[in-house]
């Protein structure tokens, strides 16, 4: 039987909570009730709050006697983070089932978060209508807009909720059967970064690891994206990856709108995972629509991509820092790793004529790059063309699939 994990704040959205359960279970699911709020123990959970406190580390007596209630919510979503990839581990969880506002929504998020990309999430959230990225994080958490307060039973938060109710319950059965079944020939699976000014690169590539025998996942270098691929390094799901387009970085270093964050280009190496890497598109930042870029940036040179992106060009300076990062990054790296550079170009706007060419540039980053790896173990070779030349994806692909079998896998 397929079971679904209900958590939320049992002590305030008890009644919303019981409603669930008496949903999923007429549906034919089993239900697990997982109670994140305050720590009475007077709801009827399978896994109590105070149970879930445990689990997170963290002595939350201080913080209740303090009354510092951003500091118990995020214990215990550190706790139900805890609990429910416990369950997940015991084969008593197929699906994940949240309702809240704000304060319940951010207790569930990281719960959610902490299970494998696949597995169900839903979380009903009056939050869902904003920036939702604090919830979703990396993973593949679904959001359903409560549209009423998460406040008692009404004809509407029935509606929302039984809709709710009926998707978890579909979505757990599915992932029971699903999982339940033998595994089909499963190719190894390979993480591949894309941008729409590197896509002849990576389908070239795509192309020619698909011929070897693999399957290949390609994330837009957008943020989220390069995130989202590091997150599946770290849950182990990868043999090995081939990070063309490290753009994000650029993002991070100037004040782009699409940074991963300072941690980019750093999962594959943390746990030993074969990669090439180049330095696909970083001659550019990324920013929405051009009244939206900083006012600091009015004498850099830009080119309005479409209505809501706006690139602006890396300078000389920049493209050193980057070109340092890359190297220093590489170069922690536990497993093995290899820099391929395209010296005739590294995105479609930065070849001979192309708007964003600018070869002092390139060179500052080149350069950074070799003498940062000088005495590693780190190969890097020159492409003596541009990124989306006819070549640089096949020999990036067939690059990688030396490193993935030199090390047996």
């Amino acid at each position: 039987m397929a079971t679904v994990v209900l958590l939320g704040t049992l002590d305030t959205k008890g009644e919303e909570y019981r409603w669930l359960r008496a949903q999923l279970e007429a549906a034919g699911c089993a239900v697990v009730s997982i109670d994140v709020g305050s720590f009475t123990d007077s709801s009827p959970a399978d896994v109590p709050s105070s149970d879930v406190a445990a689990r997170s580390g963290v002595d939350v007596g201080p913080l209740l006697e303090a009354r510092d209630r951003g500091a118990v919510m995020d214990a215990m979503g550190r706790g139900a983070a805890v609990v429910v990839r416990e369950l997940f581990e015991q084969g008593r969880l197929h699906a994940v089932l949240a309702v809240g506002g704000s304060g319940g929504s951010s207790i569930a998020a990281p719960a959610m978060q902490a299970l494998p990309v696949g597995v169900p999430k839903l979380l009903v959230s009056t939050m869902a209508a904003g920036d939702v990225a604090p919830y979703v994080g990396q993973s593949d958490v679904t959001l359903m807009y409560s549209v009423v307060d998460i406040s008692g039973l009404n004809s509407i938060s029935r509606a929302v909720l039984g809709n709710a109710a009926a998707a978890a319950a579909g979505m757990a059965a599915a992932y029971e059967r699903r999982t339940a079944e033998p595994a089909a020939d499963e190719k190894p699976l390979i993480g591949a970064s894309m941008f729409g000014l590197t896509t002849p690169a990576v389908d070239e590539a795509r192309g020619r690891l698909t011929e070897l025998g693999y399957e290949v996942l390609v994330f837009h270098a957008t943020g989220a994206g390069g995130r989202a691929m590091e997150g599946l390094v770290d849950d182990g799901l990868l043999a090995g990856v081939l990070d063309l387009t490290t753009t994000e970085l650029a993002d991070d270093l100037v004040g782009g709108v699409l940074t991963a964050g300072p941690h980019r280009l750093e999962a594959a190496g943390r746990r030993g995972i074969p990669q090439v890497v180049s330095v696909g598109a970083l001659d550019m930042v990324n920013f929405g629509g051009r009244e939206t870029v900083p006012a600091e940036f009015a004498d850099r040179q830009f080119l309005v991509h479409n209505p809501t992106v706006t690139l602006m060009r890396t300078t000389p300076a920049e493209s050193a820092e980057l070109g340092r990062r890359v190297a220093a990054k590489l170069a922690a790296a536990t497993g093995p790793a290899e820099v391929l550079l395209p010296v005739g170009g590294v995105s479609g706007i930065d070849v001979p004529g192309g708007p964003f060419a600018d070869p002092e540039a390139d060179d500052a980053l080149f350069t950074a790059v070799r003498e940062g790896l000088t005495g590693t173990d780190v190969e890097v070779t020159d492409w003596d063309g541009a990124i989306n030349d006819p070549g640089f994806g096949r020999l990036a692909a067939e690059r990688l699939h030396s490193l993935i079998t030199a090390g047996g896998n």
